[in-house]
């Protein structure tokens, strides 16, 4: 039979109704989209797809089961390797990731890895609340307590696999909802909070003990976790502070971090307001400075928060914007305007210090830099304004320094990015890290991959071999 060249492509919301709401724009697959998605899978013997994905997931053998109407082995196949896949379904990089090598692309589209994934995840979530799948297997219970700090990607698959192993796992979050960048940083559109929330209850039904609002470093310090007898410390806790460029007038009122825009937003439920009492400023002429997906977010995000305009000012082209292409493509089929080529070089405020105007420059590419991007370069004379109302910077992160202030020895990069071994063991024993703390800001289910391999090598740790 021959094969498919196009990916089944998923329903989605029109752009004249999302830009007004934000329910989640694609629809997923019926489960006739997703067997035949299936069947364009080749099932190759040396199965690049599976090395491409962090926590190894055996793409080829979870395909097969549900292009043969086994739902229910391919959602065991897929947990074996990771609980949480109607999260990560939706928001992996999967064209950067396991897509990326695919044979299929030979033909033509790569097969739909990560729509399949979020179809097989849902059905999990449906099936577990109808008590008809069941929640994984725990080995035999141990007395030994493990600490993670941070219920983000990181901290909840290395809870999994603790708790998998019988371990006592407790997670200690700081903010008051669990799931960290899941929660607060990623749009409703994008990942419905429902979703977190129901495969975070699976870990609650394993054992894992939560706790919110505890933030570690200033509730309690590492070495309080380990004088009450926790045996190890996971550390978890993201990269949330925000970067700003360091221009004049970046102070000014109507300036956001992209951190604090979708935190208030999306935590906070600012979008409801008064119905969840948290107000946000509603931009009317909105410009975010940046082009990855959290700048992606923070604008799309304004944009359904009542922006008349909403722009993407970016140094680089297209080509070279590390946003995902999914996220580009609904940004700009929802209207955003998008300002290549163009930087910030100073923001002018009103008589009563507010943001009004940003004064931008236009830049040219050079010669590639350390990262492999062609580097910009910024063109004389070629100054200009525009007008704006609200500002939101999106250009990346940076780690929270409050735990490697209170744990002496803890040996951190000029970044403040935590230093780890090949175990992800920091440089203070019994003490391990993953996540973007380790690597900076990077993918959710990069930091999911890490959490795995510390928690195999905590197991390790504990029972002497490490």
């Amino acid at each position: 039979m021959a094969i498919a060249k196009e990916q089944v492509r998923m329903n989605e919301q029109d752009p004249s109704v999302r830009i007004k709401n934000f329910d989640e724009v694609p629809f997923g697959y019926t489960l006739e989209q997703a067997v035949s998605e299936s069947s364009r899978c080749l099932q190759c013997k040396t199965a690049k797809c599976v090395l491409g994905c962090p926590v190894a997931i055996d793409i080829p053998a979870f395909i097969r089961a549900l292009k043969n109407g086994n739902l229910y082995e391919a959602a065991e196949i897929i947990n074996r390797n990771n609980l949480f896949p109607a999260i990560t379904g939706r928001v992996c990089p999967q064209e950067d990731q396991c897509e990326k090598d695919c044979t299929t692309k030979k033909l033509g589209d790569p097969v739909g890895i990560g729509k399949l994934e979020r179809f097989v995840g849902d059905w999990i979530i449906e099936q577990r609340a109808k008590g008809n799948f069941p929640i994984p297997e725990i080995k035999e219970r141990r007395d030994e307590k493990v600490a993670i700090i941070g219920s983000g990607p990181a901290g909840l698959a290395c809870a999994a696999d603790l708790a998998r192993l019988g371990y006592q796992v407790y997670v200690f979050e700081g903010f008051h909802e669990l799931g960290g960048v899941l929660t607060y940083g990623i749009p409703e559109f994008r990942l419905p909070k429902s979703i977190v929330k129901e495969e975070i209850k699976v870990l609650e039904k394993m054992g894992v003990k939560f706790f919110v609002d505890f933030p570690i470093g200033k509730s309690l310090t590492i070495q309080d976790l380990f004088n009450d007898g926790f045996k190890a410390v996971f550390i978890g806790s993201g990269a949330g502070f925000p970067k700003f460029p360091g221009i004049p007038g970046e102070n000014l009122g109507g300036i956001y971090s992209a951190n604090e825009y979708l935190t208030r937003v999306n935590l906070m439920k600012a979008y409801k307001f008064p119905e969840y009492d948290t107000p946000i400023k509603r931009g009317k002429r909105v410009a975010v400075i940046g082009g990855g997906n959290v700048a992606m977010d923070a604008v799309r995000t304004a944009l359904r928060m009542g922006a008349e305009e909403a722009m993407i000012i970016y140094r680089r082209t297209r080509e070279e914007m590390p946003a995902r292409e999914e996220e580009i493509r609904h940004a700009e089929e929802e209207g955003i305007k998008f300002l290549y080529l163009t930087a910030p070089v100073r923001f002018v405020g009103d008589e009563n210090g507010m943001v009004k105007q940003i004064e931008c420059i236009k830049m040219e590419l050079g010669e590639p830099d350390q990262d492999g991007r062609r580097k910009p370069i910024p063109v004389e004379g070629s100054n200009f304004f525009i007008d704006v109302d609200q500002v939101i910077i999106a250009i990346g992160t940076v780690p929270n320094p409050i735990i490697s202030m209170t744990t002496p020895g803890l040996e951190v990069n000029k970044h403040g990015v935590i230093k780890v071994d090949e175990n992800m063991m920091t440089s203070v024993r019994g003490v391990f890290a993953g996540g973007d703390i380790v690597t900076g800001a990077a993918t959710v289910i990069t930091a999911m991959g890490a959490g795995r391999k510390a928690a195999k090598s905590i197991h390790q740790y504990i029972n002497g071999d490490l």
